[in-house]
């Protein structure tokens, strides 16, 4: 799991005031690379790794929002201390953009336009409890939702967003951490069903594999 770590103030950080701020990154370098940016700033207070809970602001920076961030962003959000920003490579689509923003993120900025300055603007907005998001995410954004109610309003869309009971038996055990072989002795059914039935519910949910299901079907109350 990712580990912790404006030209001039806004008017809620005048003065001395600094924000403190803790740092998560997927990788070390990706960590390195953000402290040194923020370090340099004197309107910002970077806090130790046992003190990340304390902060005012919780900068996660990962390459994508994977079931791993997505579980540390969920408990950030449970910190009432705490406003979370995120710095990220890619929204592989609307869906992984949409987590985040229920995982309580408030402002987003790509990876690649993280220098200094956006950075401090970033930090200092979300302090401020203001939302950052740029433009074409928010369209993205937008898209995202809208299709999804179009859907809800499709008798059609039913069947894509449930599960048969025979579906959710399996995905229940596949998240107790059953392989093929022991879901097959506990349905009684064969190998070879239990990997066709599976198999048909990534497809059908267009989702990447057994544990992205997992996470699915659970998110969405299905097991």
């Amino acid at each position: 799991m990712p580990q912790p770590g404006n030209n001039g103030p806004f008017s809620s950080f005048g003065g001395d005031q600094r924000v403190t701020v803790a740092v998560y990154a997927s990788d070390p370098i990706l960590r390195v690379g953000v402290v040194h940016q923020l370090r340099q700033r004197r309107e910002v207070e970077l806090v130790a790794d046992a003190d990340a809970d304390t902060a005012q602001v919780s900068l996660v920076t990962v390459d994508s929002v994977d079931d791993e961030t997505a579980a540390l962003l969920y408990r950030l959000r449970h910190n009432s201390a705490t406003r979370t920003g995120l710095v990220v490579g890619t929204f592989e689509s609307g869906d992984a953009l949409q987590r985040a923003i229920e995982c309580g993120v408030t402002a987003v900025l790509r990876r690649a336009e993280a220098d200094q300055d956006r950075l401090l603007r970033l930090v200092l907005s979300i302090a401020n409890g203001e939302g950052v998001l740029p433009g074409d995410l928010l369209a993205k954004l937008l898209d995202h939702v809208g299709s999804l109610q179009r859907s809800a309003l499709d008798p059609r869309a039913v069947s894509l967003s449930t599960l048969t009971p025979r579906e959710a038996d399996m995905l229940r055990l596949v998240s107790e951490g059953l392989d093929t072989a022991e879901i097959a002795a506990k349905t009684s059914y064969s190998e070879r069903t239990v990997k066709n039935v599976l198999h048909e519910v990534i497809t059908r949910l267009q989702l990447r594999n057994r544990t992205h299901a997992v996470g699915y079907a659970l998110r969405q109350g299905l097991i």
